[in-house]
């Protein structure tokens, strides 16, 4: 029994589970917009169950995809394949059984959920190898996790819609920013395998104002989400504390002192993805 809570905790460090906790509140956005107030129980369940699935089925490929760049790169050989304290078949067990519950509960919500199904499969297996040939992959990593506002909008009203779209926006700009940011501590890692990323093309003090626009990007989107959909002052402040985090996140980290990088890219993206979900459960419920 020890030795499979064991095994559980490991399986759950390797995808940084926790971290599910940038793209669901997005997801649960565009859930409460579609159902414009709080959605079914069964909505809410199987949204939950698909999005942390997804996540947890993309994470589990990347660890087993990467695995012999993490063993190389001294930041990452420290994770639980590289260091043997987890074998290939555990992970692929999961990513596996993450799948098979990522197919149901798409075919549970609604027919053009299902429907949408291969194309996501396309982007969650894919863009892990984006980083091999393109310098884009950032945004082909904020394409696919688009598709949390976007799904969830379709689990609710079986249809693609405007606000969806830009939902989707607001997410891939974010995601891709911060990832952008990210990839910036790997610069020379990337530059000698021949990996990659705008910091590695254009160096770390460009990729910084990529980050930047892309984040004011992202702030647009969600505005316009709300002119779209005629939401309220609750809502406009929301907004207002994601862009004063996305600027706070963006000052943290400077060309020359990456030291508060992590501080950046988990915390404060930590609490924006959850403050954007609050205001705007509140813009509807109030609205």
């Amino acid at each position: 029994m020890r030795g499979a809570l064991a095994a559980a905790r490991l399986l759950l460090e390797n995808v940084k589970f926790e971290h599910t906790i940038f793209a669901l509140p997005f997801a649960y956005i565009g859930m409460v917009l579609a159902a414009r107030g709080l959605p079914t129980l069964w909505q809410f369940f199987w949204i939950t169950v698909a999005m942390a699935s997804a996540r947890t089925f993309a994470m589990s490929l990347n660890r087993l995809i990467d695995r012999e760049l993490d063993r190389r790169n001294p930041r990452t050989r420290s994770r639980p394949i590289p260091s043997g304290r987890l074998s290939l078949g555990q992970v692929g067990l999961l990513a596996a059984l993450s799948l098979a519950i990522l197919a149901l509960a798409a075919w549970l919500l609604t027919p053009l959920t299902f429907r949408l199904f291969p194309l996501a499969l396309v982007f969650l297996v894919g863009y892990h190898y984006t980083k091999r040939f393109t310098w884009l992959s950032h945004y082909v990593l904020g394409i696919t996790d688009a598709a949390a506002p976007m799904g969830a909008w379709i689990a609710v009203t079986n249809s693609m819609d405007l606000p969806a779209y830009l939902l989707g926006l607001a997410v891939a700009s974010w995601i891709g920013g911060f990832d952008v940011i990210y990839a910036c501590q790997d610069v020379e890692f990337d530059r000698a395998n021949g990996l990659h990323s705008i910091p590695a093309r254009f160096g770390i003090a460009t990729g910084l104002w990529v980050a930047r626009a892309s984040h004011l990007v992202t702030a647009l989107a969600l505005i316009a989400t709300g002119v779209v959909l005629g939401l309220g002052p609750v809502y406009y402040l929301g907004c207002l504390v994601a862009a004063a985090l996305l600027a706070y996140e963006n000052s943290l980290v400077k060309p020359d002192d990456l030291s508060r990088l992590n501080l950046a890219f988990f915390n404060v993206n930590g609490y924006l993805a959850v403050a954007v979900f609050g205001f705007t459960l509140a813009a509807v419920l109030l609205g």
